[in-house]
């Protein structure tokens, strides 16, 4: 059912759709939790996983996650259970491992069909549904024809994840309900949005692109060495390949659009893992985004504990 977002006037603005039956927004809400907002950040997104250990670590509550990009990839299976499985299997990607995980297609709509990585996720998730997981669960994913920000929150699990992580370009665009999906992360790539939407009082985000750009909008820059100057002998960085192009020309998009999303609805409590070194393809550099994003939510669960109890006040 559609048209959920037509019926609440702050959502109105971000056009967002909501695939499912109505979600239970007038929940009550319990203070004891809270609710995660994962980003996306392709390879940095491993990042969560840790974040995520931390907090199950220090006995945090979840009461919903919403995900975009691979923030639904790792929020979908932790509330399915099978967090252990998803990171066994980052921290044993390596570079051969993961060229045999894509594959390349001729003329369709993206470079890579990610059928095989859509089998490994079906050999853990198959028949799971986003509306039967433990706690409410939100993929958010882009409707290409429209550019409308789809909310799915009900149907099969796996189509849900490809959904919000099919990066335009480099996979293939998702069906869905009749419509095409490509990643959420063109219209909100940090969703803090979705869960003031459902009403949660405590919202914690990860932001995996926080100042990967620097805080200048601006950079003065000249096309040759000034009149009668000489240009300094710098070595020229390696020419990206055409997935490298695609892959950080959407980042710069991406950081752009969550500076401007942050600033208007910000979460209670931000997380920046330290990952600005990690590639946006460096997906066998698991290992150190797990414990960067560890080491970031351990060192702000004080703080965290503080405005639990603020709000139970």
């Amino acid at each position: 059912m559609l048209g959920w977002g037509n019926r609440h006037n702050h959502l109105a603005a971000g056009n967002p759709e909501a695939l499912g039956n109505e979600p239970p927004v007038n929940q009550i809400v319990d203070t004891r939790r809270i609710a995660l907002a994962l980003g996306g950040g392709a390879a940095r997104g491993w990042a969560h996983i840790g974040v995520l250990r931390a907090l199950d670590e220090a006995g945090v509550k979840i009461g919903m996650i919403a995900g975009t990009s691979i923030g639904a990839l790792v929020g979908g299976c932790y509330l399915a259970g099978k967090l252990d499985e998803l990171e066994e299997f980052a921290r044993s990607l390596t570079m051969r491992r993961i060229a045999g995980l894509l594959d390349l297609t001729i003329g369709g709509g993206g470079l890579f069909g990610g059928m095989r990585l859509t089998k490994r996720m079906q050999e853990h998730l198959e028949g799971l549904r986003v509306e039967n997981l433990d706690h409410p669960f939100i993929a958010v994913a882009t409707e290409l024809r429209t550019g409308h920000e789809v909310w799915i929150h009900q149907g099969d699990l796996v189509t849900a994840l490809r959904s919000s992580y099919a990066l335009p370009g480099i996979f293939e665009p998702v069906q869905c309900n009749g419509r095409t999906l490509i990643d959420g992360a063109l219209v909100n790539p940090v969703p803090v949005s979705v869960c003031r939407a459902y009403e949660q009082a405590l919202v914690v985000a990860v932001n995996l692109n926080y100042d990967l750009f620097g805080r200048s909008a601006v950079v003065k820059h000249a096309a040759s060495p000034s009149h009668g100057g000489v240009a300094p002998a710098v070595e020229s960085p390696p020419r990206p390949g055409l997935p490298g192009v695609m892959v950080q020309a959407f980042n710069i998009i991406q950081d752009r659009i969550s500076r401007s999303r942050l600033a208007g609805d910000p979460p209670d409590l931000m997380l920046h893992p330290r990952i600005n070194d990690i590639g946006l393809s460096e997906f066998h550099r698991a290992s150190e985004a797990i414990d960067r994003g560890y080491e970031e939510t351990r060192s702000r669960i004080p703080e965290l504990e503080r405005m639990q109890q603020a709000f139970r006040r």
